[in-house]
């Protein structure tokens, strides 16, 4: 890490966008860059900075400031980057507690909320259900039933963006210096409730398409706000893609309720698939048991690809070491 000078100052990434930051200084808000050792040191994007990260800055002006390091994050929700290649990308930094927002206007999938759920205690983050639209449902105890049937001890929280009772029901995850995070899929209304804990309109909000009752995608960057009460919001857009960046460990962890029924299976290495008297394919529902065969296939493909690039890694570090050897010993 680069020794902070003794003009520089410690701030937080409100906003990334492309590779242009901002930092929420205690007395502004400044537009930042980062030092070109910082860039060229770093060996993946975790060691970029993220939204929600803690960073050493140099003031260039009263606008503009330069990113010199960052520091030690306390938790990081982590996807696997979109597209083929294997690279981790971190959605937010040093997050007490990631709201999951599901919508109960026809919206509402649990296979979905496994993954987010999955995500956040894989970065060491509380994750808190938050099922919206609550009032566009005629019967929304529904999802709350299917949540329940997962065995989780994930709370949950059933509300309506617009009634004005959500910072009362939220309030007690956003005391001074907490920082939570909203997540889900795009026109859950993510930026409706991010409006109503600020108790102003700062976020752009979508209607709903007549033609599939789905919200529209409003929110295009992550943003940090800082609430009226001292907590932290990072308000995320819509996820088209959500790859985990978890070992098979943490998705088993995910699915107590599979590993409990698998117990009473007649072999012990059952692979739920074709074994006779499998107790999880008569105790487990059918899709929730086809989720859990997914994301273990994700984890483990997830795995040996890391421990590939492990390899090769050491492999050219050895390589290089070889080599200077034998220069040394020619010389």
């Amino acid at each position: 890490m680069t020794l902070p000078n003794a003009s520089s100052r410690t701030g937080r990434i409100s906003a990334e966008h492309r590779g242009a930051y901002r930092i929420l200084a205690p007395d502004a808000e400044l537009s930042a860059e980062l030092e070109g050792k910082l860039r060229h040191r770093a060996r993946s994007r975790l060691d970029l900075p993220a939204v929600g990260d803690r960073v050493i800055y140099d003031a260039l002006d009263a606008t503009h400031a330069i990113v010199r390091a960052v520091l030690p994050r306390t938790s990081a929700i982590v996807r696997k980057a979109a597209g083929t290649r294997t690279e981790e990308q971190v959605i937010a930094s040093n997050v007490d507690t990631l709201f999951i927002v599901g919508a109960l206007d026809g919206d509402f999938n649990l296979r979905r909320l496994e993954r987010y759920v999955i995500l956040a205690w894989d970065g060491g983050v509380r994750p808190v259900i938050v099922l919206n639209k609550a009032d566009l449902c005629d019967h929304p105890s529904f999802a709350e039933d299917a949540i329940a049937a997962t065995g989780w001890s994930v709370p949950v929280h059933r509300v309506c963006a617009f009634d004005g009772s959500v910072a009362a029901k939220l309030g007690p995850y956003l005391a001074a210096g907490q920082t939570v995070a909203l997540s889900g899929s795009s026109g859950v209304g993510k930026s409706t409730l991010t409006n109503a804990l600020l108790g102003e309109e700062r976020q752009d909000t979508g209607g709903v398409r007549v033609d599939d009752d789905k919200g529209r995608h409003t929110t295009t960057a992550r943003q940090l706000f800082v609430l009226p009460g001292g907590a932290a919001l990072i308000d995320t857009p819509g996820m088209r893609e959500l790859q985990l960046w978890s070992d098979t460990a943490t998705v088993g962890d995910a699915f107590d309720d599979i590993a409990a029924a698998a117990r009473s299976c007649r072999f012990a290495d059952c692979a739920h698939e074709t074994e006779p008297d499998c107790a999880v394919r008569d105790e487990i529902d059918r899709d929730r048991l086809e989720s859990y065969r997914k994301l273990m296939r994700e984890a483990a493909y997830l795995e040996r690809r890391n421990d590939a690039s492990a390899q090769a890694v050491e492999k050219a570090r050895w390589k290089a070491i070889h080599k200077a050897m034998r220069t040394g010993s020619k010389g």
